[in-house]
């Protein structure tokens, strides 16, 4: 009969409790050095094994593992994951972007804020891209425009220059409001 690894290196059940709990109140990357230690230690350098006792992910072990045998900290570049932006893609884009934009923009009254206010919609500005030449594969969705364009501050708001007037009423010279009366001063009311 096969024995587990955890029986021959004598490894009790409360250990591997106590070896999960403590590695929780460790920070990475540090974690994944000790998880590499435990592994090399207890179970004799098999990160499968430490992913089915402990439930950590065995490339991380085995990580932590060469970390131990090299002594040589490895650095995770979280800068380089992710998909790259459209702008960042493709900058003649942006420059195009800006180009309609501008004539269409125009900044807040009070110029507290860099926002400028436009008419233009993600589509419209899709279409013009479109009519510059751009190809329909590259152009980005209407969803992807619009976050462009909140990055760089153009919001889709009714500009000053294009609201309607709202029509004021004229005072009915009847009305007790208006101020003005026909017949002369009011009557005062006495008891």
């Amino acid at each position: 009969m096969k024995t587990s690894t955890l029986e021959r290196n004598g490894v009790s059940p409360q250990t591997v409790e106590l070896i999960t709990r403590l590695m929780g109140l460790i920070a990475w990357p540090e974690r994944r050095r000790a998880m590499g230690e435990v592994t090399t230690a207890l179970l004799d350098g098999k990160p499968r094994v430490a992913e089915n006792v402990f439930g950590w992910n065995r490339k991380a072990v085995a990580l932590g593992i060469h970390e131990c045998q090299s002594g040589i900290a490895c650095i995770n570049d979280l800068s380089a994951r992710g998909k790259p932006r459209t702008e960042e893609k493709h900058p003649a884009m942006l420059a195009d972007i800006q180009a309609i934009m501008e004539p269409h923009s125009e900044s807040e009254p009070s110029l507290r804020t860099t926002l400028l206010y436009s008419r233009m919609t993600a589509s419209a500005v899709r279409e013009a891209l479109a009519q510059k030449g751009w190809a329909q594969a590259d152009l980005p969705s209407e969803r992807t425009l619009t976050n462009i364009l909140n990055r760089q501050d153009y919001r889709l708001r009714t500009v000053a220059k294009s609201k309607v007037q709202k029509k004021q009423m004229r005072p009915m010279p009847s009305s007790p409001t208006s101020g003005e009366s026909t017949t002369g001063p009011m009557p005062m009311h006495t008891p």
